[in-house]
């Protein structure tokens, strides 16, 4: 770790934007509930998820935060959690990220997590909405649609589900459904009716049918450049339903050079593809990237290096902050406490070396930490107007 110096004092006060997080649990968890999420893996017989990189990182960084010593055994953590009680536990967690403002994927919601105003209410921060778009496709197929209407039903639920107040962005998942080895033309009417109908065809009698055709993928990323939102992109690290080598980034670079000049284009994660990330933000105007979900799985004492390498040639209006916390709390803070130490360590270490100027440090850590997301998200981001119950409001 650097000796501390102005840089960590700066980000240390920052008000980060955590463009791409998910709610907090709202229920009470159980341990082994509490502890499988700590992991993107499955819970495995005699192999807890506190000896991990994440779960070392939370018994030392989130312990003091229920009142409990640093390097708590699990027993004793969890026990603490669950005598606070999951909202004491969520407000404690959420305030201590020093977030401004969150920007929520509501999309994946397998718990019972906290919606964008509660998250607002719990932090004291601003919360907006990402709207996941193949959550919007399968609802329009749940609906019942014909076939040769499905592109335009599409398009109509996507519209209307971005004018929801307090939307800024959407996202897509398909690096989980297919990966990036799409064709990356827009698919043509006929092609979309044609796989419309053989998703229709396999839905199970009753259910809901998950989206997985590639060409309606690639339909609905071409949907959401229409859009005319920033578009948020899963890339790299996830969970199991993931063939991480179809989540490279730089599969998508014929797409990029086609929608070039469109919309911004968010990659998120992007780790262990990072490099490749920084390569597509340094050569497409409209490419961004952030390392989120790996600086909390990494921990403290990881998070510098994965940050150095994501920023040897990004430029630096391209890199933003994101948590990717989803149901544990304990990852919003500790995603905002990865990401200043590790952006801090970095940044100093090149001040002390003449490598880099203070002025200019300075103003890397606030561009990544805030200012970059409230330069793409807009006005609904930087000044959000607020209604009386704490949920920023958007016209749209």
């Amino acid at each position: 770790m650097a000796t501390p110096g102005p840089v960590h004092e700066a980000l240390a006060g920052l008000a980060l934007v955590d463009h791409h997080c998910h709610g907090a649990v709202t229920a009470d968890l159980a341990p082994g509930e509490f502890a499988s999420l700590l992991t993107e893996g499955e819970a495995w017989p005699g192999v807890s998820p506190f000896d991990t990189p994440a779960g070392v990182a939370v018994r030392r960084h989130c312990a003091p935060l229920l009142d409990l010593p640093r390097h708590a055994p699990p027993a004793d953590y969890v026990a603490r959690r669950a005598a606070l009680g999951a909202q004491e536990v969520n407000q404690r967690f959420l305030r201590a990220a020093g977030a401004g403002v969150f920007l929520v994927d509501t999309g994946y919601a397998p718990h019972p997590l906290t919606t964008p105003a509660e998250l607002a209410e719990a932090s004291g921060a601003a919360a907006f909405e990402v709207v996941r778009l193949e959550q919007v496709a399968e609802e329009v197929a749940a609906r019942g649609v014909e076939p040769g209407e499905y592109a335009a039903r599409f398009r109509e639920a996507a519209e209307e589900a971005v004018r929801r107040p307090g939307v800024v962005a959407v996202k897509s998942v398909a690096a989980y459904r297919t990966g990036f080895a799409l064709d990356p033309a827009r698919p043509a009417d006929s092609e979309v009716t044609e796989a419309a109908r053989h998703w229709f065809a396999a839905a199970p009698d009753g259910g809901r049918a998950r989206l997985t055709d590639p060409v309606l993928l690639r339909h609905l990323l071409w949907t959401a450049v229409d859009l005319g939102l920033p578009l948020q992109l899963h890339t790299g690290f996830g969970d199991a339903d993931l063939r991480l080598h179809h989540a490279d980034p730089a599969l998508l670079t014929d797409w990029l050079r086609l929608t070039s000049g469109t919309v911004p284009v968010l990659l998120l994660h992007c780790w262990p593809y990072h490099r490749q990330a920084a390569y597509l933000a340094a050569v497409f105007e409209q490419v961004y990237l952030d390392v989120g979900l790996a600086l909390h799985h990494t921990g403290p004492a990881r998070s510098r290096a994965v940050l150095e390498e994501a920023l040897e040639i990004t430029p630096f209006r391209k890199l933003l902050y994101s948590s990717d916390a989803y149901g544990v709390a304990e990852f919003h803070h500790l995603g905002a406490l990865c990401f200043r130490q590790g952006l801090a360590d970095l940044l100093q270490v090149r001040v002390d070396a003449d490598e880099l100027s203070l002025p200019d440090a300075l103003r890397i850590a606030a561009w990544t930490g805030r200012d970059n997301a409230l330069r793409l998200y807009g006005p609904p981001v930087s000044d959000p107007a607020r209604d009386p119950s704490g949920r920023p409001t958007r016209k749209v």
